[in-house]
């Protein structure tokens, strides 16, 4: 984008009073969100209030509504559900009640409502806001405002953030909670396999989600389910008898568990229910198998938000006071959402039609419309699962005669192992023989390979790590050896998974290709890296798993902290150069200030943190937390800052560091990164297929690619997936420091400063259009979401 930064200081809420409020069911990061709404509103110098109890509160006025200062939000990041209640509330749902509510908000000179709900809470804000002038006459007839307060406060500006576990909404990718709800799922998942396995037994998982298959569809990609049961996509006539067959398939295939995930809403194709006792008793009477049934319930509505809704919450909590201050009469009222990596605003009721439009067409039978219109994102979380849970007899197998080989580069990451069984299985279902290269281009020289079945990567994608091993070892050295394994194997396409290291291995084969034949092959790359610093993508596989690690320990560290009081923790966090997870661990975790190398600092800055960490002491929060990049400053070590704080805080606070290290590359993979390796790779794995057919020379009965466009890699950009050659990407790279030269999120870094308290500049250049949701409608499908 080529315009002019446009900065919110222009913005000013002198004068302006926002009201916040949580309604229907609650969802983790709600408080997130409420803590940026207030922050920022205090920012721009407008007053705050919270509405507590949802609409109730608003309707019985009084100290529902009690207007807020900084410290009313500290400490509420890290606690799940929302801290200032929520109510169903049925006088709301009256014209009288919505008089009532109305007066209370004009008492205080509330005329900006930012609402964090469902669709039904969102709904009647909107009726709310088109009856307001009305409602205003009627209480000035009664008497009971003047008409100065009619003309005062004559429109209502409305803002809301989806607040929902279910991901039910249409026009936004991810609503506040849903990721946190599968982290609860995936926790279940991960500890009833291990007893299932032990046992020979079947788990029937009931989740939640009455119309929407969002959870049980994400969190059967996730686990590699056996079957799964969404309201949206009900099983053709007979599934009874497929479902056992494939079940029997899998045991006779030596697998020792079956998992099968059920919707609390999921149908048949007559609109009746599946239940999870329906499909218990099903397995038991057909195969005899040892079934057991879970349902999860309110468990994942509850536990701490994730790393990703606090961000996602923080984010839309700023945009949505934004869009208050720049809303005119003449605005509809809006969502905030994210769409992809970006921050957008869609019309209210243009979402909640769409929404409501994805039930009739279920109500009605219409499945296949009804997926569709649930968005990109849904329909390529089924046909991905649909992809990699069945395999097709080998007689229905296409053979396209290619072999390609998939190997792990760099350190590991949570999220690698997901990845390789996408690419075996998909490459399996396209035709191809796949080969797993073990530790990396080392071991690729040394004939670490072998081929790999469909059976070998079953239950791979929640282990952690990297199965097949993986080095920091760049190909340059072994060109010979690896050039003699590719043309030994006849191997005719790579597919590398890893960090900054896989970057540069790629680059370097694609330079050796004058020099060695072998090499003229398909080659793709998929980001894998904790440290999310490859060119080219804005995530990389296994950044949020180390983010969601980096935020758990800040969290139990604050808590240590706020006990012992006038203490600040100093947190060394990986990364290398490039300072993702210092910054974005900082904002979810709610730090005061976090070093990163992109942003320089020197020791007036350093001097200007522990004033503000001073001035800090004298309010109720007693405590500080400082996040800093292993690799921001060489001087400015963590043992220096760790020093400089002690000698000059001394009498006002005292201090403890803490390196993080290794356990930021461990752990099993969070959903996000079960999901996006699986469906990254899926979608490399098909592009492989293509160019293949591309480049398959007849004559010769060779492949031969020696196209920049035959090496790329696969990233997110903004909201799409891209294939970008590696040659390409070469001028966006700073080699030296092994990181993008421009890097999205370093957008948010003021974000993160003004909810620490911070005086600061801020783009708003990306928000402040609003968007339409036919934009995100099947028309779209083929821009390649994910």
């Amino acid at each position: 984008m080529d315009h002019q930064p446009k900065f919110f200081e222009n913005l000013s809420g002198t004068g302006k009073a926002i009201g916040v409020l949580t309604s229907g069911g609650d969802a983790q990061g709600m408080n997130a969100a409420v803590r940026a709404v207030v922050r920022m509103g205090i920012y721009v110098k407008a007053k705050v209030y919270f509405v507590y109890e949802g609409y109730q509160g608003m309707v019985d006025g009084g100290d529902n509504i009690v207007e807020v200062s900084w410290e009313s939000v500290s400490s509420i990041l890290q606690v799940g559900g929302t801290v200032i209640g929520s109510a169903r509330c049925k006088s709301f749902r009256t014209r009288e009640g919505r008089l009532q509510a109305a007066y209370n908000l004009v008492q205080r000179g509330i005329t900006n409502l930012c609402v964090i709900g469902g669709d039904g809470s969102l709904t009647g804000a909107n009726l709310f806001r088109e009856e307001w002038s009305g409602l205003l006459e009627e209480l000035a007839q009664k008497g009971q405002i003047d008409e100065e307060a009619v003309k005062k406060y004559a429109y209502l500006n409305i803002v809301g953030m989806v607040g929902s576990i279910d991901n039910d909404f249409c026009g936004t990718d991810m609503t506040i909670g849903t990721d946190s709800a599968l982290h609860r799922i995936i926790e279940v998942v991960d500890a009833i396999m291990t007893t299932a396995q032990s046992h020979q037994r079947t788990f029937v998982l009931e989740v939640m989600g009455r119309h929407c298959g969002y959870l049980a569809l994400v969190s059967a990609l996730a686990c590699g389910a056996d079957w799964v049961f969404i309201p949206e996509y009900p099983p053709e006539e007979g599934w009874e008898d497929s479902m056992c067959v494939k079940l029997s398939e899998n045991r006779a295939r030596k697998k020792r568990l079956n998992i099968i995930i059920v919707a609390e809403g999921a149908i048949d194709c007559h609109n009746k229910p599946i239940t999870s006792e329906k499909v218990k008793d099903l397995v038991v009477q057909r195969l005899g198998f040892d079934t057991r049934v879970t349902i999860l319930g309110h468990v994942q509505r509850g536990g701490t938000p994730s790393a990703f809704d606090r961000i996602l919450a923080s984010r839309m909590g700023v945009e949505a006071v934004l869009a208050l201050l720049e809303a005119t009469p003449a605005t509809p009222a809006c969502v905030v959402s994210l769409s992809g990596n970006q921050a957008v605003r869609l019309p209210l009721m243009e979402c909640v039609q769409m929404t409501q439009e994805v039930q009739k067409a279920m109500d009605e039978g219409r499945f296949v419309e009804a997926v569709k219109l649930r968005g990109r994102s849904f329909e390529n979380n089924l046909n991905t699962y649909k992809l990699l849970s069945h395999k097709k007899p080998d007689a229905e197998l296409p053979t396209t005669n290619f072999n390609v080989a998939v190997l792990n580069v760099g350190a590991p990451a949570a999220g690698m192992n997901a990845a390789v069984r996408a690419a075996v299985r998909v490459g399996i279902t396209e035709g191809h023989k796949m080969f797993a290269v073990i530790d990396g281009f080392e071991g690729f020289a040394r004939g670490k390979i072998k081929e790999i079945s469909w059976g070998d990567v079953g239950g791979w994608t929640g282990q952690g790590g990297s199965i097949l091993g993986t080095k920091r070892t760049l190909p340059a050295k072994y060109l010979e050896k690896i050039a003699d394994q590719m043309r030994t194997n006849n191997i005719n396409a790579l597919m590398v998974i890893g960090g900054f290291e896989a970057y540069l291995g790629l680059l370097e084969l694609s330079a050796a290709r004058e020099k060695y034949d072998e090499f003229c092959v398909p080659m793709v790359m998929v980001p894998a890296t904790v440290s999310n610093n490859v060119p080219g993508s804005d995530f990389s596989i296994g950044a949020d798993t180390a983010l969601n690690t980096i935020t758990d320990t800040c969290d139990r560290i604050k808590q240590s902290a706020s006990g012992t009081k006038r203490r600040v923790f100093i947190i060394e966090t990986m990364g290398g150069y490039c300072g993702y997870l210092a910054n974005m661990g900082a904002l979810a975790a709610g730090a005061d200030a976090a070093y990163i190398f992109e942003e320089q600092f020197d020791i007036r800055e350093l001097q200007a943190n522990v004033e503000h960490l001073t001035e800090k002491m004298k309010t109720s929060i007693q405590r500080g937390l400082v996040l800093r990049n292993e690799n921001c400053n060489e001087n400015y070590t963590t043992d220096f800052i760790y020093q400089l704080y002690s000698e000059e805080g001394k009498g006002v606070f005292d201090c403890r560091k803490n390196v993080l290290g290794h356990m930021q590359q461990g752990g099993a993979p969070s959903p996000f990164d079960r999901n996006f390796g699986t469906k990254i790779s899926a979608k490399a794995m098909q592009w492989i297929s293509k160019k293949l057919k591309e480049t398959y020379r007849k004559e010769e009965g060779k492949i031969f690619a020696n196209t920049d466009d035959s090496v790329c890699l696969l990233g997110m950009r903004r909201r799409n997936l891209v294939f970008q050659p590696v040659a390409e990407l070469k001028t966006e790279t700073d080699f030296v420091h092994r990181i993008p030269k421009e890097q999205w999120w370093l957008k948010l870094r003021p974000l993160m400063k003004i909810l620490a308290k911070y005086k600061t500049s801020y783009d708003v250049s990306d928000s402040g259009q609003l968007e339409h949701v036919a934009m995100h409608s099947p028309k779209e499908a083929e821009t390649g979401a994910i």
